[in-house]
């Protein structure tokens, strides 16, 4: 795996192996909500 290829999946690097799309996409909201919350 490249270091281009690393960065492109960081943003998952929480999500457990296995996670189906519901877990992942629960996790990029939680994100995303948290990012607005700083502003």
């Amino acid at each position: 795996m490249s270091n281009s290829d690393a960065a492109d999946d960081a943003h998952l690097a929480d999500v457990p192996d296995g996670a189906g799309c519901t877990e992942i996409w629960e996790r990029l909201s939680e994100g995303r909500d948290d990012e607005r919350d700083d502003d």
